[in-house]
Formats: C-alpha cells, structure tokens, sequence
C-alpha cells in the first residue's frame, strides 16, 4: 500500500540546497538526529506536564514538518557527504522510536481519550519500526513498508494535534482515529515482514 515515505526523494530535493549549506558550517548528521530527538522529548514534556491546555498541542503539526525535514537532512547528510556511520546507525533508529514515542504519550492525559489504545499505538509503532529494522537480518533490505510508517504517523499525529488544539476532534473521535491508526499499524507490521520474507527468498 501507499505510504506518504514515497514522497522522500521529492521532499529531499527541496531540502539540497540547504544540507548543502548546513554541510558547509561542519553540521552532522549525528547532531542534527540528536537534536531531533532532544526538542521532540522537551516538547512532548511540556505536552505531558500541562495536557489540560490543549491549544498547546498545535505544536504538534508544527514540529512534526520540521521533524520530518530533519530525519531527511540528517539522513542526506550521511548518505551523501560521507557521514555514515555505525553509530549514526544506531542513533537514527533509537531517536526516531523515542521522539515518537514522547510525541504521541502526551494524548493518553487528554479527557476522554482512552489511555489504552494511546499506549497500544505507541507499542505497535515501536515493533513495527523493529520489524522493518530485522529485514537485514534475514537478507532483506530495512523495510519502510506502509501504510502506517514514520512519516505516516507524523501525518497522523499532526492532524490529531490541530484536532485538539482547535476543539474540532473531540475525544470519541479521537478515540476512533487512535483505532484506526492501530489496525494500520497492524498491517503495516504485517506488509514488513511479508515484504521482507518475500525479498529474502
């Protein structure tokens, strides 16, 4: 199925000019994965400290666009200017499942919204990244199978975000758009490892 990651090489073009120049000044890839995960914990501790002033959470669609244009510079920062690495390796994967993870917390503190499903989502968001990082154990390539990947997510929770902080979404619906990015995140986990046995073969 579609997954808004398909979008990335467009989405890195735009970006060039400035990795380019961020390259340049000696910017790593490694700080600016750090750097994405340091806001994304701050922010998702303010969320958690004062859920109770929702219009807070438009800063979720916010940083969720920057967020979404870092993971693409740091990862052009690696790939083309020599920055690779195996701890960079490992930074990129772990970063990315904590700033997820601190992001999407903060709406189980929400009035009606069912903390369970919260938490499940952030549980199967966790094992599906898993699941697309074991490809390579089995001789696949890392699998970034949709429909529900990082940047699908990151779309997802930006809308949820504005839906909170404008008092459009209330909790019920909420509550069924949390289920629906479960089942996603179920298929999602079930293309990946298809996709990777598949490859593997």
């Amino acid at each position: 199925m579609p997954s808004i990651y398909q979008l990335k090489p467009a989405f890195q073009n735009l970006l060039r000019p400035g990795v380019e120049r961020l390259y340049a000044r000696g910017v790593t890839a490694n700080q600016v994965t750090l750097a994405a995960a340091l806001v994304s914990v701050l922010l998702g501790a303010l969320l958690a400290a004062f859920s109770h002033i929702t219009w807070l959470f438009a800063l979720i669609p916010l940083w969720m666009l920057v967020r979404m244009a870092l993971n693409a510079v740091d990862g052009m920062l690696a790939r083309e200017f020599g920055q690779q690495s195996k701890l960079g390796a490992y930074l990129n994967e772990l970063c990315d499942v904590i700033a997820d993870s601190a992001l999407y917390l903060p709406f189980a503190l929400l009035a009606g919204v069912s903390p369970l499903l919260v938490i499940v989502v952030v549980l199967l968001a966790v094992i599906s990244e898993y699941a697309g990082v074991l490809g390579p154990m089995v001789g696949a390539s890392r699998r970034y199978d949709g429909p529900m990947g990082k940047s699908d997510r990151a779309f997802c929770f930006g809308v949820l975000g504005a839906g909170v902080a404008s008092g459009l979404l209330p909790a019920l619906w909420i509550n069924l758009l949390l289920a629906l990015i479960l089942a996603l995140l179920l298929y999602t986990l079930y293309n990946r490892v298809r996709h990777g046995l598949a490859e593997a073969v």
